[in-house]
């Protein structure tokens, strides 16, 4: 049985989990169009998250993430530019945004502009943590660290599209 080796330049290895900067990145570029039609997005994402009862924010998040899942993939371009612009607009509010609000927002995004991205769950051991995510059309984290990688994918509820198609499943 082999192990999930995931080399990350640069860092120095510690007890499960990987360096990070207390600064926070500079932002990527993203075209203004992106980012006007984020910060709505982000809005209502941060409406669904706190409306309703707390025991069930996850499975309305999940289903908001999901909306656009009968929708033709996004482009990795698409995908991209949908979690970059999310993360500047969230950048704005005065409220925990993590990375299940992020990944529900961008594949809002991608909703919006009539494109999906496949939303993910997963769970990393040792220590255990969790993550949200979205891929692109060829499966891979967007915009996501080298560290995504050691996350198993636990929860796909949109699953692909072209087999959710050709099955006629709706989750």
């Amino acid at each position: 049985m082999g192990a999930t080796v995931v080399d990350v330049a640069d860092t120095v290895l510690t007890w499960g989990t990987v360096e990070q900067s207390a600064a926070p990145p500079e932002p990527a570029p993203v075209p203004l169009w992106w980012r006007a039609l984020a910060v709505p997005v982000v809005l209502a994402t941060a409406a669904v998250w706190a409306a309703g009862r707390r025991r069930n924010r996850f499975s309305r998040l999940v289903r908001l993430a999901c909306s656009g899942r009968d929708l033709p993939p996004a482009t990795v371009v698409q995908a991209r530019y949908a979690v970059r612009a999310v993360r500047w607009a969230a950048q704005l509010l005065p409220m925990r945004w993590a990375c299940l609000e992020d990944s529900t927002a961008a594949a809002l995004v991608l909703t919006v502009v009539r494109r999906r991205a496949e939303w993910r769950h997963g769970v990393a051991l040792d220590p255990v943590r969790l993550h949200a995510w979205i891929a692109g059309p060829d499966g891979a984290p967007v915009e996501e660290p080298a560290d995504t990688a050691l996350y198993t994918p636990t929860y796909t509820p949109d699953g692909p599209g072209s087999a959710r198609a050709t099955r006629k499943v709706r989750p």
